[in-house]
Parts: structure tokens; C-alpha cells; sequence
């Protein structure tokens, strides 16, 4: 008899995460006063998106071959007085087709200048030492708002062999051109219009809202600022343009105390973090907590025929299946447990990271987890 034995376990124990973070406070911290430019914007004062359609020539032989990079090159030779015959077939290495995309910041003016983002839509390999032609940027209403032209500057590199063998660093087929782009039309911002402006929250929230009124009346006076819901708040400007950059200067630089927080869980499947606020509350619950291991054994036979008998060799199958299931540990949560008290619990059991959030996906079904599960 020859035996090739072979075993392997499977332990079902749920963990799949690569890494844990617990970014929580175990003591109660008063809220920081914030800034109310750091919590809120003005309505009305905000980006605009600009995009656009452009060539990028003198490459290093890194363009693309697309049919559509043919098409502007020979409709851009065709507005400098040069013309290419239809039935002419083109081979372009140093050119690429490429988009591009800006902010327009708010009150930006006529003669400032915008960074904007090169980005290939062709088979370029590489935009690095191209310079971007001259191309308008255009914003939603299909309005002319800046011209770019310049050189790129790429971050990544690609390099290859005559093997077939190549290397890239990061993304060559993106470049920046900083302060490319002119600005020549100007948007109309709402910052003057009415007797009142509107600061909008960051983060919505109705306690948050609610001082931030009650801080402006106590500077301003009373009636000056009202909540209109957990994201905004109204307040009683100047109508004259000076008086009103000086009036929300003085808002801006106001300190508020935000409110905090809500409970909540935040699980990451993908990077296996796991952030748990400090409010978070868990009702009087047992969790039982143990590893299932099931481990299968291979143990295959083969038999030989006695010589001369013109028998045939086979291999006979044995597998063994053994069960183990490791003592069950049970922990009680009492009424009110803080975060603390949860993660001491859990690592007193030797529970890991995914573990964690089995047993609190749990508690939440439960109805005993006093927070809001976020999975993302």
C-alpha cells in the first residue's frame, strides 16, 4: 500500500478584514468652537465646472491614431490657410485629442487665470512634453468662459522595451497646465440680490443651525437671523455692496460650537476599517461568541495486484471529516454600555476586527444597538 495523505481546515470564524481602526473618544469632549467658514458657505457663492475639447501636440511619438485626432488636425490646418485632400491619409505620432476640465472659482474676473486638467480620450500613451493648443472651455449653458493654451505638466512616465516589456508610474495620459486658462466671461453670482443671504451647513444638523442663528442675533441684534431647517439659515443683510462684504466678514470670523454627532458605526468592507463614534449605546443584550473549525483529511489508498494475477492498480478515496467547535464565550452588555466598555468586552474574548462587526451587525438586528450601522 502507498498512502498520500492531504488535510486542510476551513475555520469559519468571519475574518476577512486586512486592517481595524477605531477612531473613537472614550471621554465625553465639549465641541471646539468653529469658525462659521469653516461649517458654512454663503448661497449663491460657489464653483462652476468648465469643460472642453482640445489638441495636444510636440509628443515624443506618444499620440494617438484615433479618427477624430485626424479630423481636427486637418480642421485646424484648414483655418491657417492649409489644406490637406480628403482622399490623404495622415499618420500622426506627436498629437493627441485630448478634454479638458476647470473651476471657474466665484467671482473670478475677466484676465485671471484658472489651473485646468488635460486628460487623453484617444490611444496616446504619454502627454508628457505636450503643449495644448489653443481651446475653449465652455461651461452648462454651452457659454464660451475661458480659453486655454500652455504647457502640460505630467505627474507619471511610462517606458518599454523592444520586447514588449514596459513600465508606467502613475498616469501619463494626464497632465495639468497651472494657471492655463484665461478667464473671459464672468458669472453672475446672486451674493447682491435681496434684502437677506442664506449660509448653508456643511453638515446639516438642527442643533447646529439653531446656535448658529442665536450666536448672529446675539452679535447682530434680534430677528437678524432665523433657521429655516437643519441646513440653512437666513440672515438680514445691507444691500449696499461695501456694507455687505463687511457684514459677512463679521459673520464669517463668528465662533459656533456645532453639535455633535450622532451615534453611528462606520464598517469599510473594502480596507476592513471600522470607526466607531463616541456616543454610541448599546441596551442589555448576551452575545455568544465562538470559532467553528470543520477539518477534512485526504487520505488516499492505492492498491497494487500480486505479480503475474493481471490485475489493474487503483486509487481508493478516504476522507475524513472532523468537526471542532471551540467553547462558546458569552458576555453580557449592561443598560447604557458606552464604546469603552464595548471594546474591552470584545477584546477580552479575543474577538477579531470582522468579528466585531458580526457581533454588532447583530446587536443591530436585535434592536439593541443604539447607533446607525453605515456599511460602505
Amino acid at each position: 500500500m502507498v498512502r498520500n495523505s492531504r488535510k486542510s481546515s476551513i475555520r469559519f470564524s468571519g475574518t476577512g478584514f486586512l486592517t481595524v481602526l477605531f477612531l473613537s473618544l472614550f471621554v465625553s469632549v465639549p465641541a471646539a468652537a468653529e469658525r462659521v467658514k469653516d461649517i458654512a458657505t454663503v448661497a449663491g457663492v460657489r464653483d462652476n465646472q468648465l469643460v472642453g475639447y482640445g489638441i495636444v501636440v510636440g509628443l515624443d511619438g506618444t499620440g494617438d491614431k484615433t479618427p477624430f485626432t485626424v479630423q481636427s488636425v486637418k480642421s485646424m490646418l484648414a483655418q491657417f490657410g492649409v489644406k490637406v485632400p480628403d482622399d490623404q491619409r495622415i499618420s500622426l505620432k506627436n498629437a493627441a485629442a485630448v478634454t479638458l476640465s476647470a473651476d471657474l472659482p466665484p467671482f473670478a474676473k475677466k484676465g485671471q487665470k484658472i489651473d485646468i486638467t488635460v486628460s487623453s480620450i484617444g490611444d496616446a500613451t504619454s502627454l508628457r512634453g505636450g503643449t495644448l493648443l489653443m481651446s475653449p472651455l465652455r461651461g452648462a449653458d454651452g457659454q464660451v468662459y475661458a480659453i486655454a493654451q500652455g504647457n502640460l505638466v505630467v505627474g507619471g512616465l511610462s517606458a518599454g522595451g523592444n520586447d514588449g516589456s514596459r513600465i508606467t508610474v502613475n498616469v501619463p495620459s494626464v497632465g495639468r497646465i497651472p494657471n492655463g486658462a484665461t478667464v473671459e466671461r464672468e458669472v453672475l453670482s446672486p451674493f447682491m440680490e435681496g434684502d437677506s443671504l442664506t449660509l448653508n451647513l456643511h453638515t446639516p444638523d438642527f442643533t447646529t443651525a439653531n446656535r448658529l442663528a442665536r450666536s448672529i442675533n446675539d452679535l447682530i441684534g434680534p430677528d437678524s437671523a432665523r433657521p429655516m431647517d437643519a441646513g440653512a439659515v437666513s440672515v438680514n443683510a445691507p444691500r449696499d455692496r461695501s456694507q455687505r462684504v463687511a457684514f459677512v466678514s463679521l459673520l464669517e470670523n463668528l465662533e459656533v460650537n456645532p453639535g455633535e454627532a450622532p451615534a453611528r458605526v462606520i464598517v469599510n468592507s473594502r480596507t476592513g476599517t471600522v470607526v466607531i463614534g463616541q456616543h454610541v449605546r448599546v441596551m442589555p443584550a448576551a452575545v455568544a461568541h465562538g470559532n467553528l473549525t470543520v477539518t477534512i483529511t485526504e487520505d488516499p489508498q492505492v492498491s497494487q495486484p500480486a505479480p503475474l494475477s493481471e490485475g489493474e492498480t487503483v486509487v481508493t478515496p478516504s476522507t475524513t471529516v472532523a468537526v471542532e467547535e471551540e467553547d462558546n464565550r458569552m458576555f453580557l452588555f449592561e443598560p447604557g454600555v458606552t464604546l469603552n466598555d464595548i471594546v474591552v468586552a470584545v477584546n477580552r474574548v479575543g474577538a477579531a476586527p470582522s468579528d466585531l462587526v458580526a457581533i454588532l451587525e447583530a446587536l443591530k438586528q436585535a434592536g439593541a444597538l443604539r447607533a446607525e450601522l453605515v456599511v460602505l
